[in-house]
């Protein structure tokens, strides 16, 4: 046999040997569908039946007082979804998400999980950080590291700023800050002794939504400023005064009249 026909076979061999191997080689496995999808809230704010306008506009609360807001900035963490008896908490990766009107990116939220796809009952959030969660120094940037709670109040952060004015009973204009965050406890001498945990859960009824694969379903979730001053409570500034952060009493009305102050609007 002369080189070349040697080479010729050798070739030949070679091919069949590759064509053999690569036919004993399975077929790569299908990609598996997707079966996960996001959940996105975007945030709004009404007073009454309508928008809520922020800065100059005069509103009437439940107590009578006339009043205005600049903006109002909060947390809300443990987003927990339900289905049937089974609740999922969200937000694995981050336990909260800051909201202030005065900062746009904060009103759209596309939660970080990935979401089986289904039929969910509802959803519920913690207002604010609860005592485990509510740790001083968590933030460093702006705008979480402006809602501080000073450390000699019960430290962490705030649940909640409120700004604004409310017309007294003298006819001036005088500014509130509605601020709700942990609470203290005095002693007859007015001495802090202990704090209180002023988070709340919110549990929105009619708030059952669908996720579908691949998709993000957005909810649109608003907040009513006006229900924050009444039922049960009809809150009163010429009661309570411009600030509450040591009105431990103060902040126990805002607690109890957070329950309906949020809906869900599809």
């Amino acid at each position: 046999m002369n080189y070349i026909k040697f080479k010729t076979l050798l070739l030949i061999l070679l091919v069949g040997i590759l064509s053999m191997a690569s036919s004993c080689e399975k077929d790569p496995e299908p990609e598996p569908e997707s079966t996960k999808g996001k959940l996105q809230l975007k945030f709004d704010f009404y007073n009454g039946t309508d928008p809520m306008e922020w800065g100059l506009k005069k509103y009437t609360n439940a107590a009578g007082n006339e009043y205005s807001a600049y903006y109002v900035k909060f947390f809300i963490t443990r987003l927990t979804i339900y289905k049937g008896s089974t609740a999922i908490v969200l937000n694995k990766f981050h336990n909260s998400h800051y909201v202030g009107t005065d900062i746009e990116s904060t009103l759209t939220w596309t939660v970080a999980d990935d979401i089986e796809k289904g039929n969910y009952d509802s959803l519920s959030f913690t207002f604010g950080f609860n005592d485990e969660d509510n740790e001083s120094f968590m933030f460093v940037n702006q705008p979480e590291v402006n809602m501080v709670w000073p450390e000699n109040l019960g430290g962490g952060y705030h649940a909640m700023q409120l700004d604004g004015k409310w017309r007294m009973p003298n006819d001036t204009l005088s500014g509130y800050n509605f601020h709700l965050g942990p609470g203290q406890i005095y002693d007859a001498s007015g001495d802090i002794t202990g704090f209180t945990d002023n988070s709340f859960i919110v549990s929105i009824p009619s708030s059952d939504f669908s996720i579908s694969a691949d998709n993000t379903t957005s909810l649109t979730l608003r907040m009513h400023i006006d229900k924050w001053f009444t039922s049960p409570v009809d809150y009163d500034h010429n009661t309570y005064g411009g600030s509450i952060m040591e009105n431990p009493e103060a902040m126990e009305k805002v607690v109890l009249n957070g329950w309906d102050v949020f809906s869900i609007v599809n």
